[in-house]
């Protein structure tokens, strides 16, 4: 499929969507590998992932020396217009094969 080009920088995903899958994918990767590959500050990453767990989508738990997390998969998206949909149907299509 082809990519269409574009002269302005904007995603579809929000830097909470791409957080929320690199921990998905990867449920013990630390901070600041998960602020590296979505390219903003380890401090952005806390506070989102925070932000995350404040609101039910991820919950912490300390192994160890790491952090390691799990998503609810069954949480509803919290805008309107995705309203009867869960982020595990978002998650899986970019789980890591």
């Amino acid at each position: 499929m082809k990519t269409k080009p574009s002269s302005s920088a904007w995603t579809f995903l929000t830097n909470h969507a791409r957080v929320l899958v690199c921990v998905a994918n990867d449920p013990g990767m630390r901070l600041r590998d998960v602020a590296e590959r979505v390219n903003i500050t380890e401090r952005a990453a806390r506070r989102i992932v925070f932000e995350l767990a404040a609101d039910g989508y991820i919950a912490k738990k300390r192994v160890g020396r790491r952090n390691h997390y799990t998503v609810d998969f069954d949480s509803a998206f919290r805008h309107t217009l995705e309203q009867g949909h869960q982020i595990g149907q978002l998650l899986s299509l970019f789980k890591k094969t």
